[in-house]
Parts: structure tokens; C-alpha cells; sequence
């Protein structure tokens, strides 16, 4: 991503687009000012067809830490967020920004995580749970990427980040942060949200508080495939800067219908994609849903560097 000097009400994390955001957008900043009032909703079926097809050579001979869905779903948003910077906009103290990064928190399951690192072991559950069962507790996974990274070094990170994460010994600084304040007496506890909310809206959240905070990330992608269930759609938080979350529904076949009332029967998952409408219009949703597409439907084209252009 391109880096520039920070000037004056610009934030740590981001650039305040005071001339170059447009001036509807701005204006709407002030007239809905919360992000959680202006969610849309977009659903996506991809065909897993050529996904198969690339997997199957991309794991040739590998018999450990192979490539997946999920690895060639992160690597394509990612790239979409780097080809179509408006994407990594959030509105925040009506003010426009742009993030200075680009930034994934996710989610998963411990079937999912086996299949990432075939192993039988106890210790890697999920990106999420560290156990699987209804009383565990949750951590989480957070990764930051640029223009010069591709699926191959993506995929390294996020198994870097699953050994990391899934010890039990290790939590991230947001769920150890809010271990201790739920122990604070109720009146004391609204006291600290009401200046956490205070600071969040002018980027002065100590960093060391949302570091590994998902709301704070360009993209928060959980996958409920991997718990059996189809995709759905996740709301948007008022609180951090996150402005796009997708959720990965379960692997199922879904009819293709040609002009003549035919049909196939294809492999698919959905994606339901949660946006706030206030950073982009619907032209410029549907040009990224395009481009997202296309590179679900060609993988080859994520080992280039996610910077590299995709022609239409």
C-alpha cells in the first residue's frame, strides 16, 4: 500500500481523507453516524470447480499444511482490498479514513484446523476455541498483509498464527484486557466502555489494547462451513474501525442453470459479505464482487503479488 506522511488528524492506523473522499460521503459521516445503522448485505456463490482443480495440483506431494478453500478465499479478499483501496475505508468520528494497512482477523473451527495441519493432536482446536466444546474459551487470530505478499506466503502466516494461537498458555491482549475488566464493579465497568468509546472515535485507544482487536481489521472473516452451517451474515460493530465482514458457509451443490431451462449441479460455498454502505456505493460493491469472483474462479492469478493488476 502506498505510505505518505501523516499530517495533522490523521490517526496511528489510518490517513483522514479530508479532500479526497467525496463530499456525500463526508456529508453522510454526520447524518448516520454509526456504523452498525448502515450495514448491507451482499451474498455470493462461487463455484468450487476450478478451486478443486487448483487445489488438487497445489497439493501434489504435500502431506502436511495443505493449501484449502479458506487460504484461497483470505487470499482473494486481500487482494481485492489491495487492487480496490476504497474498501479499506471506515468512517469514525465523522470523519472518512483510509487504513495505512491492510489488516484480517479470523475465525474457524478445530475440524477445519485439522484439515489445515492434518494432525491428530490435542493442542490446535480452532482459530477461535481453544477447545472444542461449548464452555471454552475464545482467542483470536489477527494478520496483516501488503501488496508484496501472495497465497504462498499468506499461507504461511496463517500457520504460523494457528500453532501460535491455539496454546493455551497464550491469549491475545483484547481477551486478556477484557478478563479484567469484567471483574470491575458494573458502575465502574460503564465508566471505562464510556471512555473507550470516547477515545475509539478519535483513534487514541491505547494500541496496546486493540492490537489483536478484530474490529479494528480491514477484513473479519469467520467460517461456519466448518461447524456445518451455510452463510450467513454478521453485523457490524460501532465500536473499532471495521467495515467488511464475511462469513464462509458450508460446501454443498447448488444447480447451474443454462438458457435453454437446463441445469448442472455444482460444488459451491456462499459467502455472505456484511459492508458498510457509507464508504462505497453500489457500483464500485459490485466492481469488488466481480473482481472477487474472478479470482476465485482463476487461483493461479493469487501467486503473483496481490499488488499485480487483473484485467477485466
Amino acid at each position: 500500500m502506498e505510505k505518505r506522511e501523516k499530517k495533522r488528524g490523521d490517526r496511528f492506523d489510518a490517513y483522514w481523507l479530508r479532500d479526497e473522499a467525496p463530499s456525500m460521503a463526508q456529508f453522510i459521516a454526520f447524518l448516520y453516524p454509526n456504523r452498525a445503522d448502515n450495514e448491507a448485505y451482499i451474498q455470493q456463490d462461487i463455484d468450487l470447480r476450478p478451486i478443486d482443480e487448483y487445489l488438487a495440483k497445489k497439493n501434489e506431494g504435500l502431506e502436511k499444511d495443505k493449501y484449502n478453500y479458506f487460504h484461497i478465499i483470505m487470499a482473494a479478499l486481500v487482494k481485492c482490498f489491495v487492487l480496490r483501496p476504497r474498501m479499506n475505508r471506515f468512517i469514525s468520528g465523522n470523519r472518512v479514513y483510509e487504513r495505512d494497512h491492510i489488516s484480517v482477523a479470523f475465525i474457524d473451527s478445530w475440524d477445519q484446523a485439522k484439515e489445515y495441519l492434518d494432525t491428530e493432536d490435542g493442542i490446535l482446536y480452532n482459530f477461535v476455541k481453544k477447545h472444542f466444546a461449548d464452555s471454552s474459551e475464545e482467542g483470536l487470530a489477527y494478520k496483516h498483509y501488503g501488496g508484496d505478499d501472495t497465497i504462498d506466503t499468506l499461507h504461511t502466516s496463517i500457520l504460523e498464527e494457528i500453532y501460535q494461537c491455539r496454546r493455551d498458555d497464550v491469549k491475545d491482549n483484547s481477551s486478556d484486557f477484557m478478563d479484567k475488566l469484567v471483574r470491575l464493579p458494573h458502575w465502574m465497568l460503564k465508566i471505562v466502555v464510556n471512555i473507550l468509546f470516547f477515545l475509539d472515535h478519535r483513534g487514541k485507544v491505547p494500541f496496546d489494547l486493540i492490537k489483536a482487536d478484530p474490529n479494528y481489521a480491514s477484513i473479519f472473516l469467520t467460517n461456519l462451513g466448518s461447524i456445518g452451517l451455510q452463510s450467513g451474515y454478521h453485523h457490524l460493530n460501532n465500536w473499532g474501525t471495521n467495515s467488511f465482514f464475511c462469513v464462509i458457509g458450508k460446501k454443498h451443490l447448488a444447480p447451474e442453470w443454462h438458457e435453454d431451462g437446463s441445469y448442472t449441479v455444482r460444488p459451491v460455498i456462499g459467502l455472505g459479505l456484511t459492508v458498510d454502505e457509507r464508504i462505497g456505493d453500489g457500483y464500485y460493491y459490485s466492481g469488488t464482487v466481480r473482481l472477487l469472483k474472478k479470482l476465485m474462479e482463476n487461483p493461479e492469478l493469487l501467486e503473483q503479488p496481490f499488488s499485480t493488476p487483473v484485467e477485466d
